[in-house]
């Protein structure tokens, strides 16, 4: 089972909604969980997760990592996405329940990596979660052969939010029209900014952006 750091519900009562917080390759649950401080005033009923991914960073003696890097291609990226599938699925099951909430009250918001999981296993959960934020990240696809089964896992269609850099050395911009586009073709209803100079990273307008939009589908 996943751990993580855990923001409780900045006004004291009982949480009515649950943010998990994903992040990226290389970083743990640390490196996000202060989104959930930003954000506490607008959403002062939720309570805020940030798991660390569950292997050890394979490259550095420090860090973690949802799936391993060699090749950065998309074969590589979608075998990774599937194994680290059903760590983040039980999480998030064992987090609701120890919250007493169903599965309509969660939002995922990743980064980087983290997007490429919120989006894999959100779209797979039995319940569809309130919404997904992903931030310079990636809808990871399979190979042309297993197109058919990738869809007929789809078992839930949230609201999603995109946000992406148009100067992001480390995932291409061009991702953001990709996902955009494969996500629209299967029925999500998808929000998308490319935020001008920005490199890999989060600025204050996608904390804005995001924060609004948390906002809007936990309201």
């Amino acid at each position: 089972m996943l751990d993580d750091p855990r923001l409780a519900p900045r006004s004291g009562n009982k949480a009515t909604s649950l943010v998990v917080l994903l992040h990226g390759y290389g970083a743990d649950g640390r490196d996000l969980i202060d989104l959930g401080e930003y954000w506490a005033p607008l959403l002062p009923d939720a309570a805020f997760a940030s798991p660390h991914a569950p292997e050890p960073l394979a490259i550095a003696p420090v860090g973690r990592q949802w799936f391993g890097y060699t090749e950065r291609d998309d074969r590589e990226r979608w075998i990774g996405v599937q194994s680290a599938n059903a760590a983040l699925d039980g999480f998030l099951d064992a987090e609701l329940a120890r919250l007493d909430l169903p599965g309509g009250r969660l939002a995922l918001v990743g980064f980087s990596q983290g997007t490429m999981m919120a989006l894999h296993t959100g779209l797979r959960r039995k319940v569809a979660p309130a919404g997904i934020v992903g931030f310079s990240g990636i809808h990871v696809l399979p190979p042309a052969a297993g197109i058919d089964a990738f869809d007929a896992e789809i078992t839930s269609r949230p609201p999603i939010l995109l946000i992406h850099g148009d100067a992001d050395a480390v995932v291409a911009p061009d991702y953001l029209p990709r996902a955009v586009e494969s996500l629209q073709a299967r029925g999500m209803n998808v929000r998308a900014h490319m935020t001008r100079g920005l490199g890999h990273g989060i600025d204050r307008t996608g904390l804005t952006l995001a924060g609004n939009f948390l906002q809007e589908v936990l309201d």
